[in-house]
Parts: C-alpha cells; sequence; structure tokens
C-alpha cells in the first residue's frame, strides 16, 4: 500500500504504471449509434470511438429537437451550466468532482474560462495502481492532485472538429499545452480521438462535444500522469 508520505517520483511511477495500462491498440471501429464507451479487455481500455459519430453535442436525431440535451452518467448536460455544475450532476463524474473539490478548483473551473476539460470518468480513476488515489486526495498531496487534475485541462474551447484540424494540420499530431504547463499529444487511432501523456500512457476519448457555458468537456477512460517530480 502506498504511504501517505509517498515521494512524488513515487506517485509519478503509480500514475504512469496505470497510464500504461491504456496503451494497448483500440479494436477496429464498429460505430453503434447509441455506444459511449470502449470495451475493456481486463484493466486494458480498448475504446475506439469515432470522432463526430457517437454522443457528439449535437444529437444524432436531428428532429428530436435541439433542445435534448446531452446525456453523461444518466444527467442532462446543460450549455448553459458550468463545467462544475455539470460533472456534479454526472454518476461517472463523482470521482472527478471529488478531486476538483479537494484541490480547491472549483471556483477556477466554474469561471468564464473558456476550457477544453479531458474528463476522466470513476473507471478510469479506478484504473490507478491501488493507493494511488486515496493518496492524491489527501490534504498534503494537494499540489500532485492540482498538477494531475490540470493536465487534463486546456485553456480555451476545442471541439472534437477543432482537435481533429489540428491533428489533421499537425500530420498527424497534435500538441496541447495543459494548464498544468506539460503537453498532452492527441492523435487519431482508427477514427477515434487518442491522448497520449508526457510517459507514453495512452487514454482515448468516450464521449465528445459536451457543451458548457464556460467551455467543452471530452470524456475520457484513463488518467493522464505529469511529470511530478
Amino acid at each position: 500500500m502506498i504511504r501517505a508520505t509517498i515521494s512524488a517520483a513515487a506517485l509519478s511511477l503509480s500514475l504512469a504504471g496505470a497510464a500504461h495500462a491504456q496503451t494497448a491498440p483500440a479494436q477496429p471501429a464498429q460505430p453503434a449509434p447509441t455506444a459511449t464507451t470502449g470495451a475493456q479487455t481486463g484493466t486494458t481500455a480498448t475504446v475506439a470511438t469515432p470522432v463526430g459519430t457517437v454522443q457528439t453535442g449535437a444529437q444524432a436525431n436531428t428532429n428530436a429537437a435541439a433542445t435534448a440535451p446531452v446525456m453523461v452518467g444518466g444527467a442532462p448536460m446543460l450549455p448553459t451550466a458550468t463545467i462544475v455544475a455539470n460533472a456534479s450532476k454526472a454518476s461517472n463524474l463523482s470521482t472527478l468532482v471529488k478531486g476538483v473539490q479537494a484541490a480547491d478548483l472549483t471556483a477556477t473551473l466554474s469561471g468564464p474560462g473558456p476550457f477544453t476539460v479531458f474528463a476522466p470518468t470513476n473507471e478510469a480513476f479506478g484504473r490507478l495502481a491501488p493507493g494511488t488515489l486515496d493518496t492524491l486526495l489527501k490534504p498534503e498531496q494537494k499540489a500532485s492532485l492540482t498538477k494531475v487534475l490540470t493536465y487534463h485541462v486546456v485553456a480555451g474551447k476545442l471541439d472534437a472538429a477543432a482537435l481533429k484540424s489540428q491533428i489533421e494540420a499537425g500530420g498527424g499530431t497534435a500538441t496541447l499545452t495543459t494548464v498544468e504547463g506539460q503537453p498532452i499529444k492527441a492523435t487519431l487511432e482508427n477514427g477515434a480521438l487518442v491522448l497520449t501523456d508526457v510517459g507514453g500512457g495512452k487514454s482515448y476519448v468516450t464521449q465528445y462535444d459536451v457543451q458548457q457555458s464556460n467551455g467543452v468537456v471530452h470524456v475520457v477512460n484513463g488518467v493522464l500522469a505529469p511529470k511530478l517530480g
């Protein structure tokens, strides 16, 4: 078990090890109009949710009125609400919200922004090495927790179309500078958006373009790991 006195280097290794559990290649895309999450093989995520085909901000049925809200974790995400307000209603983002509160980032992510947030699900946090999440949530690890969470935030509003354009303009890779300061790389794999952290760990976007009053959220299936040392 990881001790409360864990060093930044050891914590970084725990995060990186879990992130590398996401590196298995995505399976060939088989778009299904209602699929929003990736299949799993053991603890390895193998999501392949093509950009623009499943659960984007625009609903698939254009006749179902533009007023129909996007659903995340069984809750409607209102484009007039902030990132924190919407995430607080999503059952699959409760761990992320708990982390945001522990890191005192609620006011920041409720501010005008705009922000692009790659939001790990509860399941994504559950893939971290045993004890890592509990350690990150301890008061003495607030600085490390803040680095991990802000590593999932990019200044500005980048929807799936904008990310895809940047990837194409970059010859297959877009380098995104996070609020934390370290970069993440965005690529397309079988049409799905893949994020790669500084250690080579991968996280796949499973739900795109969840519009917020102060930005946009893309739900992801892995926790990205910055260097903490």
